[in-house]
């Protein structure tokens, strides 16, 4: 009896010597079949398509770094996750300062999909620099790209682009007036919001590579055009997130394409002490924050950006009506004070003033052409258009 019960233990043991111990790997995925954990991998948090696309946005999210750990010309350029920043893991220790002083920041590392290392590597240097919240996306660029999901290249692609003279249509979905002052070379202006009146301006060739860009990371036109090309039934189309700020800092401004010489300022000074900006229509970002403080009830301030963009912070006081439903709420304006049009980079908010003043009646219609920084708490942070 004894040495049936010996046999029998010594075949258990056995049997769990040659079974693998197994770690629990924290996983995010709707389908956790599609994660196997590999050697060399930073398995304490993978995620998947699902939970990528709930951190991508333009603007970007915050509190959220996504970085594009391939090498920057042959794969990063051509394309990326839309807002991803590019640190390749080759060159990852030099580039420690694009990461955010923030360790509890969410970093978001993908390379190259399930057989890519980079974003591996790169999350264990990482967490050795102090980050605490890390999280890897094994499929990454691959698997993005095949969901149907926006693609984003860089400044050096369309430079590139341009000098091979690849076949493709870089569209400036900002409107006329702020395009007309200068667009990257090759551009055509097909403003977002006349995006319907202007679809012969498109090519009939729906494999052609379309590239739209507004007024930058803030900026959602580009994003918005880019949905409706798709719709369309356009087949390539990508954006340029950092759009025309970035452009002009890198390769300086173009020439303007027939835009108003600058200065234009009304014969007086708008009433509630609003001081005349250097465009048409515009008022100074210091006398509007003069009147805001000391009397706000004395100016309507519209938000025209989209709802996507007001959920996450707009000025405490202020109204929204996006740009696409101004001309059906015009009638709701009032005309016994100045309306001041307020958006992310000068651009809808010029629109507005233009399109107010053209059908706007009695409206005292005005709009800051400037950068400006939304909080969630409703304060802000606004610097003049330089």
């Amino acid at each position: 009896m004894r040495a049936k019960r010996l046999s029998l233990y010594l075949a258990v043991l056995a049997s769990l010597a040659a079974t693998p111990m197994v770690f629990p790997v924290t996983t995010y995925a709707a389908d956790a079949a599609t994660i196997q954990p590999k050697d060399g991998w930073y398995n304490k948090a993978l995620v998947d398509y699902d939970f990528v696309k709930q951190n991508v946005s333009i603007p970007p999210k915050k509190g959220v770094v996504i970085i594009d750990s391939r090498p920057a010309a042959r794969q990063y350029d051509l394309g990326h996750i839309p807002g991803a920043i590019n640190i390749p893991d080759s060159q990852f220790d030099k580039m420690v300062d694009k990461l955010p002083a923030d360790k509890a920041t969410l970093l978001l590392f993908y390379c190259g999909g399930l057989e890519c290392m980079l974003s591996h590597n790169s999350a264990f240097k990482a967490e050795k620099l102090g980050y605490t919240n890390i999280k890897v996306y094994p499929a990454g660029s691959p698997d993005w790209k095949a969901k149907g999901a926006q693609m984003s290249v860089s400044a050096a692609y369309l430079k590139k682009l341009a000098e091979d003279k690849s076949p493709y249509v870089l569209i400036d979905a900002r409107p006329k007036r702020v395009a007309d002052k200068g667009m990257i070379p090759t551009a055509i202006n097909v403003s977002d919001s006349e995006f319907d009146k202007n679809v012969d301006k498109l090519p009939a060739d729906k494999a052609t590579m379309l590239i739209y860009y507004c007024g930058g990371l803030e900026c959602v036109l580009s994003d918005n055009s880019a949905e409706k090309a798709k719709k369309l039934g356009y087949t390539n189309v990508l954006t340029y997130p950092p759009g025309y700020p970035e452009w002009e800092k890198l390769h300086g401004a173009p020439a303007a394409a027939g835009a108003p010489a600058g200065a234009a300022a009304a014969s007086a000074a708008p009433a509630a002490a609003l001081v005349p900006g250097k465009e048409k229509g515009s008022v100074t970002v210091d006398s509007f924050q003069a009147v805001w403080k000391a009397n706000p009830g004395s100016v309507m301030l519209v938000d025209v950006r989209d709802p996507k963009e007001v959920a996450s912070g707009m000025i405490k006081g202020s109204v929204n009506i996006p740009m696409n439903e101004l001309e059906k709420k015009i009638a709701t304006l009032p005309a016994d004070k100045p309306v001041v049009f307020i958006c992310g980079t000068g651009a809808r908010s010029g629109e507005a003033y233009d399109t107010v003043k053209l059908l706007g009646g009695k409206v005292q219609a005005y709009f800051l052409d400037a950068d400006v920084k939304f909080n969630a708490d409703g304060s802000y942070t606004m610097a003049a258009k330089k």
